[in-house]
């Protein structure tokens, strides 16, 4: 893990036992650290442990040890979720970003604070006092998810070409026809195939296998005879970038954006989850009851699944609402 010759001993402690016990990907463990990076960076800050000269993104953690987590308190907590919605970039690495973190992004500072100190407090039980427990999760306000009609969908496809078409066209019609998450597509090795069934890695390093369909395997076939010669260390990745290399989930989401402004869809406020969103919403659509999407997607809670369903009683309720005679 990149960040453990930076963390302090109590949050790398944590972070190892993530990784290695708990199964968290890399990316998740690597999200947490900087979570509590910030948390403590505020601590450090609010109660004048560093010089006042010292911009934020600059503080150290060598003075975080189990005594300082151990003095927390739940009101430096909820200062600290005042101090992320108001002051906290919404974009670190850009000059022009607006202030003020989102509620999805506390939401996950709450979780990880709280992942936190359950293992000090109920794990290892080094801290009496839990100061997340009883903690709210910031309630995000729910909105249906975006798609791409069957049409769209089928303009996407169309608007496909260049030197890497077959990959490409490979890439989406495996996100609009499987439902699958960017993290889960990069990850396909060539072994994970196996006819019509494909196996995948989703959160916390779950496995679970789906079925391709005629599309699906049509366009893996179409795709193998193109695909680049990968470099040593990366022979085993279904999708090769023009480096040789494991295609990354950067270079996924630039190739689908491109296609989707030349499909002229980007109005639509689209990106590579909506083509998750688009799939889920069109199996659904045609008769594919929620308990075997929520399979299909690899939901851990049906409650996640059920989104769905509120999308085609919206739709319904539209198409009532566009009768000329509504308004009658």
């Amino acid at each position: 893990m990149d960040h453990l010759h930076e963390a302090p001993p109590v949050i790398r402690d944590y972070l190892v036992y993530l990784e290695t016990i708990m199964g968290r990907s890399p990316r998740t463990v690597s999200e947490y650290y900087l979570d509590l990076r910030t948390f403590f960076r505020y601590i450090l800050q609010k109660r004048g442990l560093i010089s006042p000269a010292l911009d934020f993104d600059q503080i150290t953690l060598e003075q975080v040890d189990l005594a300082l987590v151990r003095s927390v308190t739940r009101s430096e907590i909820l200062d600290f979720l005042v101090f992320a919605a108001r002051q906290r970039p919404k974009h670190h690495k850009s000059p022009e970003t607006t202030y003020g973190n989102e509620v999805r992004t506390r939401a996950r500072k709450v979780s990880a604070l709280r992942g936190f100190y359950k293992y000090y407090c109920d794990k290892l039980q080094l801290v009496d006092d839990n100061p997340t427990k009883s903690l709210d999760m910031p309630k995000a306000k729910q909105e249906l998810p975006k798609y791409l009609t069957l049409r769209e969908s089928l303009d996407l496809l169309e608007a496909i070409d260049g030197p890497n078409r077959e990959r490409d066209y490979c890439i989406i019609t495996l996100f609009l026809n499987c439902g699958m998450r960017v993290s889960e597509l990069v990850g396909i090795n060539l072994q994970d195939i196996s006819d019509d069934r494909l196996r995948l890695l989703g959160k916390g390093n779950k496995e679970r296998m789906i079925y391709l369909n005629q599309a699906c395997i049509n366009a893996i076939e179409a795709y193998l005879p193109h695909r680049i010669t990968p470099k040593a260390g990366h022979k085993n990745a279904l999708f090769i970038s023009r480096f040789g290399k494991r295609i990354d989930v950067q270079t996924v989401k630039a190739l689908v954006n491109k296609y989707l402004k030349k499909a002229g869809l980007g109005q639509k406020h689209c990106s590579v989850h909506k083509l998750r969103h688009t799939a889920a919403t069109l199996m659904y659509q045609n008769g594919v009851d929620v308990r075997t999407l929520k399979e299909v997607l690899g939901h851990e809670n049906l409650d996640t699944t059920m989104i769905y369903t509120h999308v085609i009683d919206q739709n319904l309720k539209d198409a009532a609402d566009a009768n000329p005679l509504a308004n009658l």
